[in-house]
C-alpha cells in the first residue's frame, strides 16, 4: 500500500494519525513487569543490591539504559505514525551510546596495564550479559511489535529496529537489578550489545510483521 493510500484510509476510518501514548506506555508497563519477573523467579537480584543503589555507577547504568529506551520511544512515536521519521530517538540513542562510550574507552586507558583493562571489559559475566538482557526484552518486544502494527507504520524496518530499542532499553534498565558490573568499558560494550539485539530483531521481523 502507497503512504497516500493509507493516509486516505485511516482518514477515511476516522483512525487518529497520531498513535495514543497510552498504548506505548502500557507496553513498556507489561515488558517492565515482565522482565522484572524473569529477573525475581530466573536470574534473581543481585546480593548487595541494598548496598548498590547508593552507589553513583548503579544508576549511571540505569540511566544509559533507560536514555537508549527513551530513544526507541521516540523513535517508534514517530515511525507508528504515517510518513513519520524516528529522526529524534535516533540522536537521543546515538548521543548516549557515544557518551558512554567514550567513558568506556578512557576508563580503558586509564587503566594501569592490560590485564586490568581487560578485567573492565569482560567483568565477570560478558558471556552472558549481552543475551540475558535479550532474553527480559523479548516479551515487551513481541507486545511492542503486535501494538505498533496496530497503528500506522510506513518504514517496517525502521518501526521494527525502534521497538526493539525501546524493549532492549527497558529490559536492560530491569537488568541492572541482577548485574553487578559496574565499569563504563563493560556497559558500553555489552549492555549495548544486549539493547541492540532485539532491535535488530525487531528491524528482521518487523520487515514482514508490519507491513501493510
Amino acid at each position: 500500500m502507497r503512504t497516500e493510500d493509507l493516509i486516505d484510509a485511516l482518514a477515511a476510518d476516522g483512525a487518529p494519525l497520531r498513535p495514543p501514548p497510552g498504548r506505548l506506555a502500557a507496553v513498556a508497563a507489561a515488558g517492565a513487569l515482565a522482565a522484572l519477573v524473569l529477573v525475581l523467579a530466573w536470574l534473581r537480584p543481585r546480593h548487595d543490591l541494598g548496598q548498590a543503589v547508593q552507589g553513583g555507577m548503579f544508576w549511571m547504568k540505569a540511566l544509559y539504559t533507560a536514555a537508549l529506551g527513551l530513544a526507541g520511544y521516540l523513535a517508534i512515536e514517530r515511525l507508528s505514525r504515517p510518513a513519520g521519521g524516528g529522526r529524534r530517538g535516533w540522536l537521543v540513542g546515538g548521543a548516549a551510546l557515544a557518551l558512554f562510550a567514550v567513558a568506556g574507552v578512557v576508563q580503558a586507558m586509564g587503566s594501569p596495564d592490560i590485564q586490568a583493562a581487560l578485567h573492565m571489559l569482560r567483568g565477570h559475566s560478558w558471556h552472558s550479559c549481552s543475551l540475558n538482557i535479550l532474553i527480559l526484552g523479548l516479551p515487551m518486544l513481541g507486545l511492542g511489535l503486535f501494538a505498533v502494527r496496530g497503528m500506522a507504520p510506513t518504514r517496517p524496518v525502521a518501526a521494527g529496529f525502534a521497538t526493539g530499542l525501546f524493549a532492549g532499553g527497558v529490559a536492560a534498565t530491569v537488568y541492572g537489578l541482577h548485574c553487578p558490573e559496574s565499569t563504563f568499558t563493560f556497559v558500553a560494550l555489552w549492555y549495548s550489545l544486549g539493547v541492540l539485539l532485539p532491535a535488530l530483531i525487531g528491524a528482521i521481523v518487523g520487515r514482514w510483521a508490519l507491513r501493510w
